[in-house]
């Protein structure tokens, strides 16, 4: 069971980029730029580390040109 849930994970990340430039752009902008945030002083630590995380997740999305979300949403890949 784990090997069929991570085969259909494993296809939704992997493989040829599906994302044009422009949201390959806009990723990495947005991803740097939340990550770029985090490194402002708070009052909340967990708040600045979950901002880095989340930007530098976003700008590696943007960078590698896969978004399991939007693979989701159209279909994924045509392995199958």
């Amino acid at each position: 069971m784990a090997n069929i849930i991570s085969a259909g994970a494993g296809s939704l990340t992997n493989g040829e980029p599906h994302l044009s430039t422009m949201e390959r752009g806009a990723y990495m902008i947005a991803g740097l730029g939340l990550a770029a945030a985090a490194a402002k002083p708070r009052p909340n630590p967990l708040l600045s580390v979950l901002a880095l995380a989340g930007g530098s997740y976003l700008a590696w999305r943007g960078y590698v040109g896969n978004c399991p979300i939007k693979a989701a949403m159209t279909g994924g890949s045509d392995d199958e």
